[in-house]
This record gives structure tokens, sequence and C-alpha cells, in this order.
């Protein structure tokens, strides 16, 4: 009976949370970029696969409880994608997404960069985002930092500030561009939108648009916290006794600062919009509208 109150009854397919309300999907996204289930056995993968194709066909073994078929779900949908059925390299998949892309962060935040440093570090930031999109299917400004260098109107605490917070704008502008490149045949070709009992009632252009703006934005705020709270952090650590003592520890307690904003900033970035967003039938192409008696319609906007 514990168990019952604290777990939902399984739904194959559907989020445990509730997806209405932000708290809901955050717990929900929590769980997409869980780190542990990239430690996922092949054997428990096939495993938790035979139970979800059990439940779907009714054969579920006795004894099998919902807490058992929501973790089966969860991994199954961290490992493969939903579209292809096919296993996403594991540096791809969200849950890989703050261990593979903290030591990027960390590089992009180090301070006194050179043209060239930056230039790299943009680079292969923008590099693993292309891969994470395009596995999820759904120009950096370095020019700012030459403009900072030449500077002499700022004093040396201010220009050290707004040198580390360089990254964000030319991040920020570069993951939209991406999320663009990457899924830019969903303009054209449009995305399923599906009705309350899951059929596809078309493919529509106008919601692969609302799919694109809705990543987009969320590639936006995913950086926000990442590049403007560990500079202000770190201003204040550097000025500690313990750490003018011991500079070593600087890029190790910076790494870890980048690690902590990082894994917090993730889940809440990708919870500002539901992974099934609804829309409007209204809204739609008129021979979609003509298709449906419904006046909502469903669709996946991607990770």
């Amino acid at each position: 009976m514990a168990e019952s109150a604290s777990c939902p009854v399984f739904q194959l397919g559907k989020p445990r949370y509730d997806q209405s309300a932000f708290l809901g999907r955050f717990r929900h996204f929590i769980d997409i970029i869980d780190p542990s289930t990239l430690f996922v056995t092949k054997s428990r993968l096939k495993e938790c696969v035979k139970l979800l194709d059990d439940f779907k066909q009714g054969n579920l073994p006795p004894g099998v409880t919902d807490h058992q078929l929501w973790e089966a779900q969860k991994v199954k949908q961290a490992i493969i994608h939903p579209d292809t059925g096919e296993k996403i390299f594991m540096p791809f998949r969200m849950s890989g997404y703050v261990p593979f892309g903290t030591p990027i962060v960390v590089g992009l935040l180090l301070p006194n960069q050179t043209l060239a440093s930056t230039v790299f570090w943009q680079w292969l930031n923008q590099s693993h985002n292309a891969c994470v999109n395009y596995a999820n299917r759904n120009a950096t400004k370095v020019g700012l930092n030459v403009l900072i260098q030449k500077s002499s109107k700022f004093n040396p605490t201010t220009r050290l500030l707004i040198q580390r917070f360089i990254p964000f704008p030319a991040v920020a502008s570069a993951n939209i561009c991406n999320v663009a490149l990457m899924r830019h045949n969903e303009l054209s070709e449009g995305i399923d939108v599906l009705d309350s009992n899951g059929n596809v009632v078309g493919s529509s252009r106008i919601a692969a648009k609302h799919a694109l703006i809705e990543t987009a934005l969320t590639r936006v705020a995913l950086p926000l916290p990442i590049f403007v709270l560990p500079p202000i952090i770190m201003a204040f650590l550097e000025k500690l006794p313990l750490m003018q003592a011991h500079r070593r520890m600087m890029l190790p307690v910076h790494s870890l600062v980048c690690l902590a904003i990082f894994g917090l900033s993730l889940p809440l970035a990708i919870s500002l919009f539901p992974q099934m967003s609804e829309i409007e039938v209204s809204h739609l192409e008129p021979e979609i509208a003509m298709a449906t008696d419904c006046k909502v319609l469903s669709y996946n906007k991607g990770l």
C-alpha cells in the first residue's frame, strides 16, 4: 500500500510525473538526465526492454511492481532513441550531457584566454551541442574578447568579471544557430501531431516551428546560470585567504562549482516546456484542422 501512495500506476510511454506543472516536468527531466543510466549494462537494458514489451502484450510476470516498470521505462528512454529504436552514443545522451559537457564548460570559463583558446573551446562546445541536438532530434563572437582586451577604461576587477561573462552571449547565440542548423529539415517537412489517443493526425510545419522555438529558448536559458554564477562565485572564493595561499586549488574548485551549477541548470532549463507540448488545432494548417475533431493536438518538441 505504501508503494501505491508514492508511485503512480504505470502507463506505457507516459511521463511518471504531471507535465502540466513545472515541478512535475523538473522531476521528469531529472530522470531523463540521471547519469547513473550511463552505467546500465547490455543485459540490464535487455531486461528493461523485455519487461516493457511484456507489459504491452499483457504477459507481465506476476509480482512486477509499478516502480519496476517506471524504472525500466526510465532506462529505455535514457538509452534508446524513441523514433529509430537505436542506442544513442553515450556522450550524446541527455544523461551524458553534464558529465561530458562539464570539462568543456570549465575550459570556456578559464580566465585570461587567448583568441585561439576561446575559438577552440567554443568550437568544442558547439560540436558537442550539435551532436547532442542531432542525437536527440529534435560563429562564436570571439571578437568580444579582443574588444575587452583592448579596452583600458575598466579597472582590473571589472575587466576580469566582464571577460568571464563574455562566453554567455557567444554560447547562447551559437546554441540558437546550432538548433536551427541541426533541425532545419523539420521546418520544411513538418513534425507529427497527435490526437489524445496518440494517433498521428498529420505532419505540421507550424508545430515544427513551435518545437524549434521552445528548444532554442531552453538552449538560451541553459547557459545563463552556467556562465553567470561561476564567475560571481569564483570572484568571491579567489579573495579567501585559503585560496590565496593554495593557488593550485583554484582549478579543482572552479571545476566543482561548474559541475554543481551545470547539473542543476540542465533540468531547470529543459523543464521550461513539456517534452510533449500541446497546440490548438485552430493554430495549425487547415488540412490538419479538417482531419480531426480534436481541439488540441500534441507534438514531441525533442530535447
